[in-house]
């Protein structure tokens, strides 16, 4: 069977997945989808809107055959490592094809630009690094340090978010000499970041977001962008769990952390460079809330994004030096498949290039900071929810879904 690879996030999964899904599918002439998905909290360093199993759920409804999930170690990270543990689970899971969706939408301009970038690798660190230096942000100094040294500044905008991810991804299977083909489709209608709805049938995963949270968590406006299985999961789970989660639901628990931190107890965690230290205590003293502590740090230097994951480490207590340093995945993390799916794994996974896992008890040593980010997730909700939460990781088979 023929398996072309995605990498995605679905928070939530909306009409602009499900096109990228199909268009997957066609473009390979693949048989099945695998996705490799963020568990419960995503790379931009905040909760996902609902369970990673509510997500699983939207996926293979919505047309995914197989869901793994990405470790903690890469889901939390910059696009560097984001890219390569996910290319890794795919390699692993014997896909054939990668597609993702982009602003430049021509697989061609990511090949010439990975080349670029390889044959001029010396270069482009320095520059890189002169640009961090500067207090420029890294997805910042990635797009100059290409425009200056690009000989053609029309090769590909490296200022486009899944622009840079798809570079990203085309250069971990080169590194990994994975026998995977890249496929590139257009993103339709919405951009990565865009607040406002831009068509009628198409939205950004962003302002659905959004709206979730200005409207009170009200979902009657959203339907056109939502299959009628992710409008209906939605549904199921604010009624089951009261909520979607957001980073103010950690706020008092990251609060009480860094004000019973040291400054020294916070330089030691991943991702706090020297000197942040004392700007997140003396902001813990004033905000009053999550987005006004995040308004309070935030700086040139860092992104929003980057603020985010030092945050969410905080909160793991994942240290610099507990922080695996390997670039690929160590485990296959089994959260749904599909009919097809269920036909696949039978046939494959004993061809498989990592050990498959379908439950969390099964190896707490390598799910460690997995099974952490979980029990931290369900410290979001409130009173019985909590436990319902905190329970799953254990209990919980893979979904299925025919």
């Amino acid at each position: 069977m023929k398996a072309v690879g995605v990498i995605v996030e679905y928070n939530p999964f909306h009409n602009g997945h499900k096109f990228h899904l199909t268009q997957a599918k066609e473009h390979a002439n693949a048989d099945i989808v695998i996705a490799v998905m963020s568990g419960n909290f995503l790379q931009r360093g905040e909760p996902a809107l609902v369970s990673k199993w509510a997500r699983t759920e939207m996926a293979l409804k919505g047309g995914a055959d197989l869901v793994f999930e990405i470790p903690y170690q890469f889901a939390t990270q910059n696009a560097d490592l984001f890219a390569s543990g996910a290319v890794s689970l795919l390699g692993a899971a014997k896909c054939q094809f990668i597609c993702f969706g982009s602003e430049d939408g021509d697989i061609e301009s990511f090949l010439e630009t990975h080349q670029f970038l390889k044959d001029h690798d010396f270069e482009f660190q320095q520059k890189v690094k002169e640009y961090i230096g500067h207090g420029v942000s890294y997805p910042k100094a990635l797009s100059l340090s290409f425009n200056d040294l690009s000989p053609n500044k029309k090769v590909l905008d490296l200022t486009k978010p899944n622009n840079i991810l798809g570079i990203q991804y085309v250069t971990a299977i080169h590194d990994q000499k994975l026998p995977i083909k890249p496929i590139t489709i257009t993103r339709k209608n919405a951009n990565y970041h865009d607040q406002h709805f831009a068509s009628e049938s198409i939205a950004s995963a962003t302002s659905i977001r959004k709206s979730l949270f200005t409207q009170n968590g009200e979902l009657s406006g959203l339907q056109s962008y939502l299959p009628p299985t992710t409008y209906d999961l939605l549904l199921k789970y604010k009624k089951e769990y009261g909520q979607f989660h957001s980073w103010e639901d950690y706020w008092a628990l990251l609060k009480y952390k860094l004000l019973q931190s040291s400054p020294q107890e916070l330089r030691d965690i991943h991702e706090v460079e020297e000197g942040l230290e004392n700007r997140l205590l003396q902001a813990a003293l004033l905000a009053e809330t999550f987005q006004e502590f995040m308004e309070q740090i935030k700086t040139k230097r860092y992104t929003w994004t980057r603020l985010q994951r030092v945050c969410l480490h905080i909160l793991m207590n994942v240290k610099k030096v507990e922080m695996p340093k390997n670039k690929t995945a160590n485990y296959l993390r089994l959260l749904g498949m599909s009919g097809s799916g269920r036909e696949y794994l039978n046939k494959e996974k004993k061809n498989f290039g990592l050990p498959l896992v379908s439950k969390s008890s099964a190896s707490k040593t390598e799910l460690d900071l997995d099974i952490r980010s979980s029990r931290l997730y369900a410290l979001g909700a409130t009173g019985e929810n909590q436990s319902r939460l905190l329970k799953l990781e254990f209990t919980q088979p893979p979904i299925q879904v025919k």
